[in-house]
């Protein structure tokens, strides 16, 4: 059995012929599911026995096993199984005009970065395109304001399930409309990843965790960093950035008295300084978030604005994300499945290469 937004378009055509369904059906389907966004029972220009018949037959990959609200009002998380009982967390988060999703490319993650609460718990199997098109949608029927963001900055690292990742995000943008622009593709530094998004067509953003300035101190936060040193990696995100003609940012997760310091600023600064490409470097600052097994503090507010301030001198482009969602472990870095539930083991689901 497949799920409601595994089939592509031309897929989808082929059931409802299959199904008896004339020509016309499935450009309404399509139409309701993805152009207007709706949930199935919404879709009330179906006949209601094809809508039934849709719902048993194309069930909706992910349950619900529970749903939060921050103490903001505007970023909800949701905790969701699959079919095999992997879990994984989508979060929305709602501005006066707009909205984002960030959504997971894997159940878990083996990049095992040591500040991150899916690093820490380790690696599942790999989504779906249609899984990962599903947290956007069913976001986005939660949202009041509509959804034009898709950030890849949950859990797993996408670039490691580039087949599926990629079909997502040309989804996303040919089918459900969003811009590829505003389609942000994070890694932590998976090369030959980062050198295929570079030939691809549509000009989806890149964000690089980087998180040190230099090899020594990135290997201790990011293990991939011993086989992608920062070289290879700064050298592939310099392709992207030439291919796309597109800004590159660098995330940069800042824990006090590890990667914080003045020196490692200034070393920052002249490492991402010459950047090459439209508007050279961005590097966006983030605060650390607890997690249950990383010991680590964000730094005081003065020293975060120092750090940014010593990156401009470098004219290196510098913000300071103003995490969102903490009270509900829904910010950068904390995501991570929290419920005890039996697990189906697929043979298929390895790790790639």
């Amino acid at each position: 059995m497949t799920t409601r937004y595994e089939p592509n378009r031309a897929e989808l055509e082929e059931l409802l012929a299959e199904w008896g369904e004339p020509r016309y059906r499935a450009q309404q389907v399509w139409e309701a599911l993805y152009t207007a966004r709706l949930p199935l029972a919404d879709a009330t220009a179906l006949p209601r026995a094809l809508r039934d018949r849709i719902a048993a037959e194309l069930p909706e990959a992910l349950t619900v096993v529970t749903e939060q609200t921050a103490a903001d009002g505007m970023t909800s998380k949701w905790l969701w199984a699959g079919h095999d009982g992997a879990q994984v967390e989508t979060v929305l988060m709602r501005y006066p005009d707009r909205a984002t999703v960030c959504v997971s490319s894997q159940a878990g993650c083996a990049m095992g970065c040591t500040f991150c609460a899916t690093g820490q718990e380790g690696f599942e199997r790999h989504l779906t395109a249609g899984e990962i098109v599903e947290q956007v949608l069913r976001a986005a029927h939660a949202s009041p304001q509509r959804v034009g963001n898709v950030v890849y900055m949950g859990m797993g690292e996408p670039l490691a399930n580039y087949e599926p990742v990629w079909e997502s995000v040309e989804r996303l943008h040919h089918d459900v409309g969003i811009s590829a622009r505003r389609i942000t593709v994070s890694t932590v530094g998976v090369v030959p990843g980062i050198r295929r998004l570079a030939a691809e067509d549509l000009p989806v953003t890149l964000a690089v965790s980087l998180h040190a300035p230099t090899d020594d101190a990135r290997e201790a936060l990011v293990p991939l960093n011993r086989r992608y040193p920062i070289a290879e990696v700064l050298d592939a995100a310099a392709e992207f950035a030439g291919a796309k003609g597109r800004r590159v940012t660098f995330e940069y997760a800042c824990i006090a008295g590890v990667n914080d310091t003045r020196p490692q600023a200034e070393a920052l600064g002249r490492l991402l300084g010459a950047f090459p490409g439209a508007g050279g470097a961005h590097v966006n600052l983030i605060p650390l978030n607890p997690t249950g097994e990383f010991g680590g503090e964000a730094p005081a507010p003065l020293r975060l604005s120092d750090f940014a301030s010593r990156l401009r001198a470098h004219g290196v482009t510098a913000t300071i994300r103003k995490n969102r969602g903490t009270d509900i472990d829904a910010a950068c870095g904390q995501l991570r499945s929290r419920v005890a539930m039996p697990r189906v083991v697929r043979p298929s689901d390895t790790m790639a290469p």
